[in-house]
């Protein structure tokens, strides 16, 4: 039987669905097929890469796309992490639609004093969404969506 396929989808795909590919990768690789993506994709942000290095997920080597990198691919399952992205976000035929929203770290991180300061809220999100991704199983196999 095929692995659910999974896909994170917020603005710049650079920060938190990329932090939810990584963790859905650590914590659940052998259950499902995950990628991330954004409906207009920047560059990884750093900051996210070293907040998740932390925890010991390492996500340097993941990139930025945009869902045309995805044509053609079906998936069961699309969760939006951002609420914009929740707005903008396609109907891809067959997947069923989650919104999982979290708050954004660069913008909570504009007003640090210090490069600690600023990584404090990179890991205060990359725990919230390591906790959702935990239960994802729990989603595919209730049917929920929101």
């Amino acid at each position: 039987m095929p692995r659910p396929a999974v896909l994170f989808l917020c603005t710049g795909n650079a920060c938190r669905s990329q932090m939810a590919e990584g963790w859905a990768r650590a914590l659940h690789g052998d259950r499902l097929n995950v990628a991330s993506a954004g409906t207009a994709p920047g560059r990884l942000d750093p900051r996210a890469v070293a907040a998740m290095a932390e925890a010991g997920v390492d996500i340097a080597g993941q990139r930025s796309k945009g869902l045309d990198a995805f044509a053609g691919r079906r998936f069961d399952l699309v969760i939006t992490v951002c609420d914009h992205a929740r707005e903008r976000c396609p109907v891809l035929p067959g997947a069923r639609h989650l919104h999982a929203g979290f708050p954004d770290p660069p913008a909570l991180a504009a007003g640090a004093s210090s490069e600690e300061e600023a990584l404090e809220h990179y890991r205060a999100v990359r725990d919230a969404i390591r906790a959702f991704v935990a239960g994802l199983p729990d989603h595919l196999d209730t049917g929920e969506s929101r």
